[in-house]
């Protein structure tokens, strides 16, 4: 019983949120030299633009879309794990001269000559994972990069308004005097 109410409940609210627009706006979107223009400008190329430029550039797509304060968090992200992918990448290969010097039968110097074989190729072994997953993180955090500029430039192309409306409610029981949270629906025509 539940959980048909909330299908139910969910149906409606698409659909409500799908004939949520007004005779104005179906008629302005319809004729395009209409007198009447909406108060907004929509670009449909601003996300591609903004995508473009985080792909070339990484963080000037954030730029386009003047959301300056996620620059550095572009810079320090892709910084950091790259400085993590050459650390692992130096200690990997320190590893690895120092594993075959020893199968070459030569002197292994430095704070590695205590370890045996198999803890050089465990530490070897170590460094090149890691060395590989700082590359999938710089990777991603890249292409995360392109999709927050495209993403955003798309949902600053939004019409917001105060006709429709969801905000958390809570309230108190009068049976059992326990506090319930719900969800406050508000849509004005």
């Amino acid at each position: 019983m539940r959980k048909c109410f909330f299908i139910l409940l969910s149906l409606f609210l698409i659909s409500s949120v799908a004939s949520a627009q007004n005779e104005n706006d179906i008629i302005m979107e319809q004729d395009s030299t209409a007198a009447k223009a909406p108060s907004y400008k929509i670009d449909p190329l601003a996300p591609s633009k903004a995508a473009f430029y985080s792909a070339i550039v990484p963080g000037l797509g954030q730029v386009y879309n003047k959301k300056y304060w996620k620059v550095p968090i572009v810079y320090g992200g892709l910084g950091l794990s790259l400085y993590y992918y050459s650390w692992n990448n130096t200690e990997y290969h320190r590893y690895r001269d120092a594993y075959k010097d020893r199968l070459a039968g030569r002197q292994v110097s430095g704070e590695l000559a205590n370890l045996d074989n198999d803890r050089l190729l465990r530490g070897q072994r170590f460094h090149q994972r890691n060395r590989d997953l700082s590359m999938l993180i710089t990777i991603g955090i890249y292409i995360l990069n392109i999709v927050d500029a495209n993403v955003d430039a798309h949902l600053m192309q939004f019409n917001v308004n105060e006709n429709l409306s969801l905000r958390p409610q809570l309230q108190q029981n009068q049976i059992d005097y326990k506090h319930n949270m719900g969800l406050t629906l508000s849509y004005q025509f």
